[in-house]
């Protein structure tokens, strides 16, 4: 196959891997071995390169997903994906982030509820509700009959449906809730911290056994609150960065010790979840934009 064809379509399967698998290294690891194979001389004739690479690129990220559990019971604490950190984002605007931008991620909080899917779920998922490939294409991609994949998308929509956090509708609401939470952070007051909380409000944090973190998921405001008011106790020389995270709106946390990323789910005007990725082998790409970071307004303390 052409290069110059493998180039075209690079970003789009780049999004299918990244969802598939909820790393950017892998996601770029089988995009790039798709683009491998397709530079091997072969006498097929492949008359629709795009649809050739999703099937490639799918396969490739469900050979790693079947290997995924045996990897994930080895991981120390929560696992949540790798973060995709964008702009940056005001509070006073109406849709904080560009829109098209935003249309094309996925959150984090839905990242993780597809883990829990079946592989060959999540590929369908994936193709079907994300991207939109008609499921007899689908079918063709996974290898199953187009009636067996019908089935694995319905289980799938039914799980994802089930499972997936609740958003308010309104960008410029989230924004204003994720402001309140870093003005809270920044300034270390607690009570203002609890009062954007959501009284069931679920933690995770992910350091992957390399930085400090939870050992499991807790929920409750109350709980919540004294765990990251003795982490904000903890932390010096911090900054956050208000920047969109898989197109949300969300903060990058600059510390001594390192950088976290953190990602809100708002409903209802207050924040129902937590998501901190601190494993610093998952942001790698995250440290690369510190240089352009807002200066934070307190030293000493921070959400991490």
């Amino acid at each position: 196959m052409n290069p110059e064809a493998v180039a075209e379509h690079r970003e789009y399967l780049l999004r299918i891997a990244y969802r598939l698998l909820g790393s950017l290294d892998d996601a770029e690891e089988v995009v790039q071995e798709a683009a491998l194979r397709a530079a091997r001389p072969t006498t097929d004739v492949i008359r629709e390169p795009r649809a050739w690479l999703t099937r490639i690129v799918t396969n490739l990220a469900l050979d790693r997903l079947r290997s995924a559990p045996a990897r994930r019971e080895q991981y120390v604490g929560p696992w949540l994906p790798e973060p995709r950190v964008g702009d940056p984002w005001s509070p006073m605007s109406e849709d904080p982030g560009d829109e098209v931008a935003r249309a094309e991620e996925v959150s984090l909080a839905l990242l993780t509820v597809l883990e829990s899917l079946s592989p060959a779920e999540r590929a369908v998922f994936v193709l079907h509700e994300a991207f939109a490939l008609p499921l007899a294409e689908v079918a063709a991609v996974v290898g199953r009959t187009e009636a067996a994949t019908r089935q694995l998308a319905v289980r799938a929509r039914r799980h994802v449906d089930d499972e997936r956090p609740r958003f308010d509708a309104d960008p410029s609401e989230r924004a204003r809730v994720v402001a309140s939470f870093e003005a809270a952070c920044v300034t270390g007051d607690l009570e203002a911290l609890a009062s954007v909380l959501d009284e069931g409000v679920l933690l995770r944090a992910d350091g992957g056994g390399v930085v400090k973190a939870l050992a499991r998921p807790m929920a409750g405001r109350a709980r919540v609150v004294a765990t990251l008011g003795r982490t904000l106790a903890g932390l010096d020389d911090v900054t956050v960065d208000r920047r969109t995270v898989n197109g949300e709106p969300g903060l990058v946390v600059h510390h001594a010790g390192g950088v976290a990323v953190v990602a809100l789910v708002v409903d209802g005007g207050r924040i129902t979840q937590v998501d901190i990725v601190a494993n610093p082998d998952k942001l790698r790409r995250v440290s690369r934009v510190k240089a352009d970071r807002r200066p934070g307004s307190r030293s000493g303390g921070g959400c991490d």
